[in-house]
């Protein structure tokens, strides 16, 4: 490390950490300015808004924008030093362009850890209580139960509910059938099903039971209006609450991936986005610094507004393109590791050609 190294890495972190707390201030004057009559009308304690939702609000926010955040920061501290003429005093002293790119990768590197840690560990764990705070005070709680849902409980063992009611912890239409090497063993049918949180039973009601022979024809038939089960299922595997997946960290998220998959439940396309996204998007930040010094080291007439208007568009487009084509993967069947990282392949190439292409 050399003084420029220190000099530019300095620069670049500054700029960074100085956007980032300039545009969560901008984000959280907006977000109170539209919240303030739910908090009112809710009577939501200011001690809560602070601490459980705005403390909580924060990191997401940051993380979220990062990768804009470092493009932004990139583009306008390189920008004025080429304006000022210290890009071309670097390079006549005899620093090669590429070496120039260390400390800017330094920096990179610093914010990808950070970004990653903040989004594996940290902010999933915020957004618990923040999401909380929200489902009390800010709007009614989207949590509703699934329906048609088709599962495998243990080896042999499959489940079937026709309709879940989440607000009363009710079901219809269950049905649990027991298999033996491919051979039907037994089937419980009931109208309704009730979980009982105290026992932590189902309970059956108006049930029909068959258990069949080994000839898998003759069978035994009983009936009941209340019967209790141990199955092992709970209430949250027939509910889709709202941005469940922002919950987890990425420990929780690929065993819950791991489950919905043992249990052939499918629709596990959010959550393996939401784990895909948070391992490629802390590269994002090499990519967008790589970018940003190609554009901005060369000294234009126009100043550094040109080059922040094209490090804006780029930006938005990049993060255009990882919604869209996220999309395509919970919507069009597209896989998700290429939905998470196409973006970053693409910009990447961008990237390569724009340091191909710049001033040396």
């Amino acid at each position: 490390m050399k003084k420029i190294d220190f000099y530019i890495l300095k620069k670049f972190l500054g700029t960074y950490f100085f956007i980032v707390g300039l545009i969560v201030c901008i984000v959280i004057v907006f977000d109170l300015v539209e919240k303030m009559d739910d908090f009112l009308d809710t009577h939501a304690p200011v001690k809560s808004i602070i601490f459980d939702y705005y403390m909580n609000l924060v990191p997401y926010y940051a993380n979220m924008l990062s990768p804009l955040l470092v493009f932004i920061a990139v583009i306008f501290f390189t920008s004025k030093m080429a304006g000022q003429s210290e890009i071309i005093a670097i390079l006549a002293s005899g620093v090669s362009f590429r070496r120039m790119l260390y400390p800017y990768f330094l920096g990179a590197t610093i914010i990808a850890i950070m970004s990653y840690f903040l989004g594996s560990q940290v902010i999933p764990l915020a957004n618990r209580t923040r999401i909380d705070f929200e489902n009390i005070y800010v709007k009614t709680r989207k949590e509703t139960g699934l329906s048609d849902m088709h599962m495998q409980v243990s080896p042999g063992v499959f489940v079937y509910l026709g309709r879940y009611y989440s607000f009363r912890e009710t079901g219809d239409r269950f049905n649990i059938e027991k298999y033996e090497e491919k051979r039907l063993v037994s089937r419980l049918y009931a109208k309704t099903i009730t979980y009982d949180s105290i026992s932590n039973r189902w309970k059956l009601n108006n049930y029909t039971q068959w258990n069949f022979d080994k000839d898998g024809i003759s069978h035994k038939i009983s009936q009941g209006t209340e019967i209790d089960s141990t199955i092992n299922i709970l209430p949250s595997d027939f509910k889709k609450e709202r941005k469940s997946f922002e919950m987890l960290t990425s420990s929780e998220l690929n065993d819950h991936i791991t489950q919905l998959r043992e249990r052939n439940i499918g629709n596990t396309e959010e959550f393996e986005i939401e784990l895909r996204k948070r391992q490629a998007t802390p590269f994002a930040a090499y990519i967008l610094a790589l970018i940003g010094v190609s554009l901005a080291s060369r000294k234009t007439r126009g100043g550094m507004g040109l080059h922040i208007g094209i490090g804006l568009v780029l930006s938005f487009i990049f993060i255009l393109f990882l919604t869209v084509s996220s999309t395509f993967a919970v919507n069009g069947g597209m896989n998700a590791i290429l939905a998470v990282w196409l973006p970053n392949i693409v910009f990447g190439i961008i990237g390569i050609f724009l340091y191909r292409n710049a001033p040396k």
